[in-house]
């Protein structure tokens, strides 16, 4: 494992703004992932930015550190869940 996953996956795994529901950016329910994400940000008291924010930039940092290795189901599920996240928080949907 070289020195970056390791660094990237502790992110994940121990963030200090979000106590993250264990394996959510495993499930294939958009939904699910947003609402959790949304749950996490919203409890956190240790989060820098708005609850949106910060909910929408670990779901970001996922995909972008998990880059090829990511299958493309799983993929999608993520990027779907950014939409949701964003009706979740009640944000207008980006095209």
């Amino acid at each position: 494992m070289t020195a970056k996953r390791k660094w990237s996956a502790e992110v994940t795994e121990h963030s200090d703004a979000l106590d993250l529901e264990e394996h959510i950016f495993e499930s294939h329910d958009p939904k699910k992932i947003a609402a959790s994400l949304k749950r996490s940000a919203e409890h956190s008291d240790r989060r820098k930015a708005e609850p949106f924010q910060s909910a929408m930039s670990m779901l970001n940092f996922y995909i972008n550190r998990a880059g090829k290795n990511l299958p493309a189901k799983q993929k999608k599920a993520l990027e779907d869940a950014k939409d949701e996240l964003r009706a979740a928080f009640g944000r207008p949907r980006e095209h």
